[in-house]
């Protein structure tokens, strides 16, 4: 899926089909901040993600969220790769939270490491503390109890809304390879739904105008992708919809792993097979592109969120 996302990308410099227009961006906003993902995947990737940081450090931005995949689907998955991204990020000059993709971990067994491991080291790097990387004035909290291990899933309320980041993987949610794998997936899927399932119990406690929810995995709201076996996205479509249906208010989720940018409305509600109209989804940009979107929380607008594309910074600025 990847191989194909990067020919397209390498044939068009950027992607409109089936792209609904960016979010109006003329209201007042309470917040700024920058969605990215699925980038350095190589050593000239990570020039140009410096380049990308420069620029996104010349902004008015109140954080940095990245959805994951800092290495390619071939890696390199090593230490001093991912020891290398992370005092990367550590150059931005807004707070900056993570979650990982499945280049980071899933798909490191292709180059000999074990999935878990490599997970673990993931965590120990990107999501030990309680406060963001880079500027750490973001205060987060973690899934903690029973599910204390699943330490990426994080939270935290700004302009009046909740964020909320979930470990959702590309390749199939890592089921369908191995018996072991299989086991991994249920497990770290029921810490994802009681993690959104408290998650919307404090957005209506607090009131809160919206939530926005990310992850690495594109759950294939539209059917096309080809796979044997079980589907390991479906319980989480399912998760997102009945989310949506019962906040009633805006619901943001962004996620990476297809790299070519989209912004729809893919959810249908059972209950009369129109739009779920408060569920919006974008996806952002991903290698051999490195460009980021602007996004912003404007209160006074139906839609809360808005969503503007920025172009990949010229070499060298």
């Amino acid at each position: 899926m990847k191989r194909l996302a990067r020919a397209l990308l390498l044939a068009l410099t950027a992607c409109t089909a089936h792209v609904a227009p960016p979010l109006p961006s003329g209201e007042p906003t309470a917040l700024r901040f920058a969605l990215i993902g699925d980038t350095p995947y190589s050593a000239a990737e990570a020039a140009a993600l410096d380049s990308m940081i420069e620029e996104i450090n010349r902004e008015d931005l109140a954080f940095v969220i990245h959805v994951g995949d800092i290495t390619g689907g071939q890696g390199p998955c090593t230490d001093e790769w991912l020891e290398a991204r992370k005092r990367q990020f550590e150059k931005f000059r807004h707070p900056f939270v993570i979650v990982p993709g499945d280049n980071d971990w899933v798909d490191c067994h292709r180059t000999g490491f074990d999935p878990m491991e490599r997970l673990n080291k993931f965590r120990e790097l990107f999501e030990s503390g309680d406060t963001s990387l880079a500027n750490r004035g973001l205060r987060l909290e973690r899934q903690s109890g029973r599910y204390e291990e699943y330490r990426e899933h994080m939270r935290w309320i700004a302009g009046n809304v909740l964020f909320v980041g979930v470990n959702v993987q590309g390749s199939n949610n890592n089921l369908g390879r191995t018996p072991a794998m299989d086991a991994e997936h249920r497990a770290r899927m029921a810490a994802v739904f009681a993690w959104l399932e408290d998650s919307v119990q404090l957005a209506e406690k607090r009131r809160l105008g919206g939530m926005l929810i990310f992850a690495q995995g594109d759950p294939d709201f539209e059917g096309t992708m080809r796979r044997k076996g079980s589907n390991g996205f479906a319980d989480f479509r399912n998760a997102l919809r009945d989310v949506a249906l019962r906040f009633g208010k805006p619901v943001l989720f962004v996620n990476g792993d297809t790299h070519l940018y989209k912004l729809d409305q893919p959810l249908a509600d059972p209950a009369t097979g129109e739009p779920v109209r408060n569920f919006t989804r974008v996806v952002v940009f991903g290698s051999p592109q490195t460009r980021w979107i602007r996004a912003g929380i404007a209160p006074a607008s139906p839609r809360l969120f808005q969503l503007s594309p920025m172009q990949q910074p010229a070499p060298g600025r």
